[in-house]
């Protein structure tokens, strides 16, 4: 088989990966707390945010701003951490794949 006939077969295969990775992604979730568990995110591994959780508690009207501290620190963290295992997931499929001539 030619050189082109196996990249284009490796190509093939590497997007039915990405494929199957971007649709685990979809479905797996990570989670992040701050204040103590006052504010509890979860983002799914796909860069978005399935859920915020904020404990009745942590409702101050007249500190409206930390709470709104809380909810940014925890989102962040979330998203860092989904965006950490998508990338690592997607590594695992291309790290592999080389193209002829370049390096």
């Amino acid at each position: 088989m030619s050189s082109i006939g196996k990249l284009m077969k490796q190509a093939a295969r590497m997007q039915q990966q990405m494929e199957q990775i971007q649709n685990d992604l979809a479905n797996r979730t990570v989670e992040a707390t701050s204040g103590g568990g006052a504010v509890k995110v979860i983002a799914k591994c796909d860069g978005s945010l399935s859920s915020i959780k904020i404990d009745p508690q942590a409702i101050n009207p007249a500190d409206a701003q930390l709470l709104e501290d809380l909810v940014l620190t925890a989102a962040n963290q979330a998203l860092a951490q989904a965006k950490e295992i998508s990338n690592a997931e997607m590594g695992k499929v291309t790290s592999g794949f080389s193209l002829p001539g370049l390096t």
